[in-house]
């Protein structure tokens, strides 16, 4: 994913460009649009849960710390009993500008941790237990059900400190700031997984049970708020989760126990479905180039789905020209290549 913007004042004039376009389904005019990530409000946490990105804006009663361990060179073990508590505050910074820095890696192992605070400290949180990283992490394996399904239950812990929570697949890329599409105070916004075009104004209910009994959100882009409403949504997906682990028979991974949660709240929560011309599924996007052309400069969060493997996904990004991170891995992410 691409990210940082070349300076305050120019994320500033963006910002308020797209928050004054009374048409956000609008091709964005701004040509560094194409070249740099969303636009971050001044309140915006961004945390990458290792698979995920997460965002949360803080509550203005929040205050973060002058610096943790006093911001000098802290010895692997600190890290270990470092908490979301802690890094949470930390990493937001509330009410600074410098929107790159309001990053968190919640990482899944050990050395993934210790890596990232040894180049930008603070900026990662492990919380325990660490899955087994021995375990192989292919899509559809017990390794990678194991590794998806914390996920609820690190949102809800963000949810539960007080933040408005957005999580990301990281194999997504950003095209435009996509904060102006969560309008409203809903409790929880989420993309549709399907490959039929909807009409522009299409509605943003949830959409009706497919043959399965449930619908096909993808949990790939969610957005909430700290609200009642949200936070059953994910208890909800821990309960379907627990209700059906992964075996060698039923293969299973977290996103129908995701559907099912939602199906189940719906009556009890304030659902929004996303813009599908703004957070077009990758069975959509790379597999029909008609709607891609007659929608040109609407995309803005651009999900990599519908094929699996690292490799076959850069190259994907790659044949579409939407793989950022040669050009701007080293001048602009605080942590380099690594």
């Amino acid at each position: 994913m691409k990210n940082v913007m070349s300076s305050i004042h120019q994320r500033q004039q963006q910002q308020q460009h797209l928050l004054s376009d009374p048409n956000p389904i609008s091709p964005r005019s701004s040509p560094n649009w194409g070249r740099s990530a969303a636009v971050f409000g001044r309140t915006w946490l961004l945390a990458l849960l290792t698979l995920v990105v997460v965002l949360g804006v803080v509550l203005p009663d929040l205050r973060a710390p002058d610096g943790i361990f006093g911001g000098s060179k802290v010895a692997v073990s600190k890290w270990r009993d470092y908490t979301l508590e802690e890094a949470v505050p930390f990493v937001a910074k509330n009410g600074t500008l410098i929107h790159q820095d309001k990053v968190l890696v919640i990482a899944e192992d050990y050395a993934t941790l210790f890596a990232v605070n040894s180049r930008w400290p603070g900026h990662a949180v492990l919380v325990p237990p660490a899955p087994d990283a021995q375990v192989a992490h292919k899509f559809g394996s017990q390794g990678f059900f194991n590794f998806t399904s914390r996920r609820p239950s690190h949102l809800l812990y963000i949810l539960e400190l007080g933040y408005s929570v957005m999580y990301n697949d990281v194999d997504t890329v950003w095209m435009a700031d996509p904060f102006p599409y969560l309008e409203g105070d809903h409790d929880v916004y989420f993309t549709d997984d399907m490959t039929a075009v909807k009409p522009l104004n299409h509605s943003h209910d949830l959409p009706p049970p497919g043959k399965k009994g449930r619908t096909y959100i993808c949990s790939c882009m969610i957005f909430m708020r700290p609200t009642d409403g949200a936070k059953l949504v994910m208890k909800k997906w821990i309960e379907e989760l627990q209700a059906q682990p992964w075996s060698n028979v039923k293969k299973s991974n977290d996103q129908p126990a995701f559907n099912w949660a939602l199906n189940r709240t719906s009556a009890q929560v304030d659902l929004y479905l996303l813009p599908q011309v703004a957070f077009p599924t990758g069975g959509l996007y790379f597999k029909n180039q008609t709607w891609v052309q007659e929608t040109k400069g609407l995309h803005v969060i651009i999900h990599n789905n519908y094929i699996t493997g690292f490799e076959q996904k850069i190259k994907l990004f790659r044949d579409f020209g939407l793989w950022f991170v040669d050009d701007y891995a080293v001048l602009e992410s605080p942590l380099g290549r690594i």
